[in-house]
């Protein structure tokens, strides 16, 4: 420190300046600030008070937030365009018919590579959730112990896995390179062939030609609680091949369900004899060039 130079110390207990100089002293009173100092004072959610110490404790209120209820999101109700369902049911049970005598051959051909190349039936049977007829129904009564999203159906298909795929009866998500698929059964998965027996749930009534992909009770049940947009898919009958069915691959993820499901709605939003008609021509090339399936 240069000489000349004083140094001061402010005491708040004792109320005075003291200067350290060699010269003199001074008392100064301070007296209303150590008042305003001691007393406990509130600016907003401010307060200030004086320990034995001298050290002047600021205390501060913490503003709470206050918990809000966020609204779950608004999706959309979709109902399905109006068309005649006789037209349509003519039109379906038609197709079906021709084509399953036209391809006869084709199903012989099959039923024997698969009966050659693994043990096992030929064809595989399974539940399936299929058309939802109540959801215009507005009553909350509903005479069926559980509700299942639509009506069950026995659907059939070209067996293309080994017998015991699932020995615990629980439902897995086919996945790419699957090692319980055959042979003869990857082939049909890529061409979509494993599919021709439904032919006779159309002619059945229990599936459309063209329409969204029906679900295993288990997996809906799942879905339905994950995908809120899932049940509205319901509204009309499931069909072999779709619009979905034919932009996408088979489903092996959630993930991939809530695409199919955008595409399900979209094509209720359009349905029409015309728009089959186009689906189903545009069906061919997918199983001829395996676009789209696993």
């Amino acid at each position: 420190m240069r000489e000349g130079r004083q140094t001061q110390r402010m005491s708040l207990c004792t109320g005075s300046v003291q200067t350290y100089d060699g010269g003199f002293s001074m008392q100064v009173a301070v007296s209303s600030a150590l008042d305003t100092a001691n007393s406990p004072r509130r600016r907003g959610s401010r307060s200030e008070r004086q320990n034995a110490s001298g050290v002047i404790e600021i205390s501060r209120e913490i503003a709470t937030f206050v918990e809000l209820e966020v609204a779950p999101p608004v999706y959309e109700d979709v109902l399905p365009a109006a068309r005649s369902e006789m037209v349509s049911r003519v039109a379906n049970v038609t197709i079906a018919v021709l084509v399953a005598v036209v391809l006869a051959p084709v199903f012989a051909l099959i039923a024997l590579a698969i009966r050659l190349t693994s043990t096992g039936p030929v064809f595989y049977s399974q539940v399936r959730v299929g058309v939802d007829r109540r959801y215009r129904e507005k009553t909350t009564y509903d005479r069926r112990g559980y509700d299942h999203g639509g009506k069950p159906f026995m659907m059939f298909k070209f067996r293309t896995m080994c017998v015991d795929a699932e020995a615990d009866g629980r439902a897995v998500w086919a996945a790419k390179a699957d090692p319980r698929v055959t042979p003869i059964g990857r082939v049909l998965r890529k061409t979509r062939l494993d599919e021709l027996p439904q032919l006779f749930n159309v002619i059945r009534g229990d599936m459309n030609i063209v329409g969204p992909r029906p679900e295993r009770p288990t997996i809906f049940a799942d879905l339905r609680r994950n995908i809120p947009e899932y049940p509205m898919r319901q509204r009309v009958k499931p069909g072999i091949t779709g619009w979905a069915q034919i932009n996408q691959a088979y489903d092996a993820c959630e993930e991939d369900v809530r695409r199919k499901v955008k595409l399900d709605l979209e094509y209720m939003k359009r349905q029409s004899l015309a728009h089959d008609l186009r689906i189903m021509t545009m069906t061919l090339p997918v199983m001829i060039f395996r676009k789209g399936a696993l």
